[in-house]
């Protein structure tokens, strides 16, 4: 079951998910293993199709789920998720198999598109993996193409965030280092 609020963004808008930097949480499954973890290196890298990068280290079992099922998700947290990020970020599932139960991360699915979805974020993106294996064996840069895209509608409409007129809460956070994020802010529009 999808969450309340879950709305559909236009494939053309999926990069302004990602335009403002925030930590994400790259979520993927292969063989009746689901794996969350997250990342802080991701970005949008082009708009039609539109695609995005996400750096994926080796080790992770998330990157064994990714190259076997060819798709992942980047999931925007919001700032109730903080333990949750730290947490997953923090545990391997390899050394740690209930790391999601232990962090209290549960994933959902939208029709039949398999790949699994953060519950408690504020945006998705659905991605199939354009391969490039040198990128991702050397720098383990992951490129993908996004197919599907959501958002929360509290925060995320008309193809912009409107964190200004939301809960703190839903707010997208940016990983610094050693525990500490900092809050998406306030918003300055110049122009348009």
């Amino acid at each position: 079951m999808t969450p309340a609020h879950f709305t559909p963004v236009p494939l053309n808008r999926s990069y302004r998910l990602l335009n403002h930097g925030p930590v994400v949480l790259v979520s993927a499954a292969h063989g009746g293993v689901t794996n969350v973890m997250a990342a802080a290196w991701s970005t949008a890298l082009d708009f039609d199709p539109p695609k995005v990068t996400v750096v994926i280290d080796k080790t992770t079992l998330t990157r064994s789920l990714v190259e076997a099922s060819g798709a992942f998700a980047l999931n925007i947290p919001c700032r109730a998720m903080a333990a949750q990020i730290l947490g997953v970020g923090t545990d391997s599932a390899k050394m740690v198999p209930d790391k999601l139960a232990r962090h209290g991360v549960s994933t959902f699915q939208v029709e039949h598109r398999g790949v699994p979805l953060a519950r408690g974020c504020v945006g998705w993106l659905q991605c199939r993996v354009i391969s490039e294996p040198r990128n991702q064996q050397t720098y383990d840069l992951f490129i993908g193409e996004v197919v599907a895209a959501w958002a929360d509608s509290r925060v995320f409409s008309d193809g912009r965030w409107h964190f200004e007129n939301a809960p703190d809460d839903l707010r997208t956070l940016h990983y610094v280092a050693g525990g500490q994020f900092y809050v998406t802010g306030e918003s300055l529009q110049v122009g348009e």
